[in-house]
């Protein structure tokens, strides 16, 4: 039979044939996946980046209250202007005060509170420290920072993560080192083998808050965090200011200072379309058609299921689109790898369940694109953060099933 012509629908345009697929023949037995987030709200045209002064930093990084060690493997580095999240940050983490950091992602919240820390600490203080961050893979992000601007000041770092093998974690934390990044769940695994002590963190760090709340961290937080001394500074970054949060801050933190830089929604400088496809057949045939064009330079596609996920990037692989797929079956190491091929473009595309969409900082990701689509609206907000970072514009396209379908 006659395949229909697709449309590359958006607001206000009207269907093209820019995605055209072929026109083999489709059965009978294939429908559409059943729609739970209404297309609509997958159509939003980007605001323009110029409605938006440039922020005008205070600071240099040189400026700052640093140690000398810290500011020479910065000025090496090539960090010079902060940016609005750290300009503020900085000088009053420096002071010793609990800080409430609001920014959007792709910021710089990370060296916000790095660079605060490292400078305070000195080789004496072990245990000094806790980072606790949502997922494996930013916790690996928060560590690789750490150690490229600690070098040379004899500070030591670990991640305490899942995934990974917990023997060797536990003979990590025996050497006592000054920093100790990890996620919730592996944090409580070590803390019930009684591997883990508390007892002498003087600085403790909530990474993407609002992203461990929304993964149901709550209970791992709160009993980390009462095991911790009364004594300390603890640090919170966040996206957004949820009543859970306020609550945690409430009970966690003394008379914090908030520093908030937020520009709107990250979402609001990320062009945002629909796809029209009758089944998965139809979308990967597009989905290939696009990839193979130039301005589709670093693709992150987000699907369902682990399995899925990992076939699709097997397909795309063999149809001559380099791929890379992560999920939860994948091991740390093979996580990381996928991660590295991604980011130093030795692949396009890196294919991904929703694992990816938590906290990951992958520069300079084009498109986003949901070959399958989310089970919530706030699952595509994470996932189509993952464009448009760090004020650039970004690009997000999402898989619907055809209009008189719906």
């Amino acid at each position: 039979m006659q395949r229909k012509s697709n449309s590359f629908r958006g607001r206000g345009s009207r269907p093209n044939n820019k995605f055209r697929s072929g026109g083999r023949p489709r059965t009978a037995s294939r429908g559409p996946k059943k729609q739970t987030i209404h297309p609509s709200k997958f159509i939003n045209q980007a605001a323009k980046l110029t409605e938006v002064a440039p922020y005008v930093p205070q600071h240099r990084f040189s400026d700052f209250a640093l140690r000398d060690a810290l500011k020479q493997n910065l000025a090496t580095i090539g960090f010079d202007t902060p940016s609005a999240i750290q300009d503020q940050a900085i000088p009053l983490a420096l002071e010793g005060k609990d800080v409430i950091g609001l920014a959007n992602t792709g910021t710089g919240k990370t060296a916000a509170f790095l660079l605060p820390i490292l400078s305070n600490l000195r080789d004496k203080q072990r245990n000094a420290v806790l980072i606790m961050a949502p997922t494996r893979e930013l916790a690996q992000q928060i560590d690789a920072e750490c150690k490229r601007f600690s070098r040379g000041m004899n500070l030591y770092s670990t991640v305490v993560v899942g995934g990974t093998n917990i023997e060797r974690q536990i003979r990590d934390l025996r050497r006592n080192p000054h920093i100790i990044i990890g996620t919730p769940g592996r944090l409580n695994d070590l803390l019930n083998r009684g591997a883990l002590r508390l007892t002498d963190i003087s600085v403790f760090v909530l990474d993407e808050a609002d992203r461990m709340l929304d993964m149901g961290f709550i209970n791992d937080i709160r009993r980390i965090a009462g095991q911790l001394p009364s004594q300390r500074q603890t640090l919170c970054f966040s996206a957004t200011m949820t009543p859970t949060i306020q609550t945690l801050v409430h009970d966690f933190m003394k008379d914090p200072e908030v520093v908030s830089v937020r520009t709107g929604e990250t979402s609001d400088h990320v062009e945002q379309n629909i796809i029209e496809a009758h089944d998965k057949l139809e979308k990967l045939e597009l989905l290939e058609e696009m990839l193979r064009k130039d301005d589709f330079e670093k693709v992150l596609v987000f699907g369902e299921t682990k399995y899925g996920v990992q076939r699709l990037a097997d397909s795309l692989s063999k149809s001559g689109i380099p791929s890379e797929a992560i999920h939860g079956n994948k091991s740390q190491s093979q996580r990381q790898r996928a991660l590295k091929a991604f980011k130093t473009d030795t692949v396009k595309v890196l294919v991904a369940t929703d694992v990816a969409a938590r906290g990951l900082d992958i520069p300079d990701v084009s498109h986003v694109i949901n070959f399958d689509q989310p089970a919530t609206y706030d699952d595509y907000v994470h996932r189509i953060g993952r464009t448009g970072r760090g004020g650039k514009t970004g690009n997000a396209l999402t898989f619907v099933a055809p209009a008189h379908h719906r």
